[in-house]
């Protein structure tokens, strides 16, 4: 890993683990020296992240970490309700016991990594086991809208559990009745239903967290 890549790791790192919170100033004197670089990488490094729209420069100011879009996450979670159940319901007829078994394998990983408070495995998982089933649904359109609205989600960095270590838990419990109903392939009505659901627990997880209440 080259200095400008190992310098967009560590920002990038502490951005989503809230290290850096919304608002702070980006120091580049402080990560040179803890990269063990020049300033240029580093610069280089932040205008990547500015790309990414986890950072932004202000006058006055330079780098600051960006605050989240609610608005922007909350629409874009209810669209991803729509457009997965539907997806998950189509993908039924032609997904095989292959990729049962791998959903199975994911979100056992998923378990795992929240035994082990391994948020970025979690959020990467999580990914991982909702497009094998995807990759199962003939409908290529719907398939491209739904990625486009998960590249919506990462650059508002709120993806999954990443940012709901609370949610997690529930989500791999919601994972196991998806494999289920899709295993004994049940009605397409409760299918649909149930992973429009899914998603939306994240969303209230969001509320919750947002009210204080979790």
């Amino acid at each position: 890993m080259n200095k400008r890549q190992y310098a967009y790791e560590v920002i990038k790192g502490r951005i989503l683990d809230g290290t850096y919170v919304p608002g702070q100033r980006i120091i580049i004197d402080q990560i040179a020296k803890e990269v063990g670089s020049s300033h240029i990488p580093v610069r280089e490094a932040i205008h990547q992240l500015e790309a990414d729209q986890l950072i932004k420069y202000r006058p006055n100011s330079g780098a600051v970490v960006l605050a989240i879009d609610e608005t922007l996450y909350k629409e874009s979670l209810e669209m991803l309700a729509l457009l997965e159940g539907y997806a998950t319901v189509l993908s039924v007829p032609f997904i095989t016991e292959e990729g049962i078994s791998r959903l199975a394998s994911i979100n056992e990983t998923m378990r795992e990594a929240v035994k082990n408070y391994e948020l970025e495995v979690i959020g990467s998982r999580n990914k991982e086991f909702h497009f094998i089933i995807y990759s199962y649904c003939p409908n290529e359109y719907l398939i491209n809208n739904i990625n486009q609205v998960w590249e919506r989600l990462d650059t508002v960095r709120r993806t999954g559990a990443v940012f709901f270590p609370k949610r997690a838990p529930e989500s791999v419990k919601e994972h196991d009745q998806i494999i289920k109903l899709l295993s004994e392939k049940k009605d397409m009505s409760e299918i649909e239903r149930f992973s429009r659901q899914h998603k939306l627990n994240t969303l209230i997880a969001f509320e919750k967290r947002k009210a204080g209440t979790i």
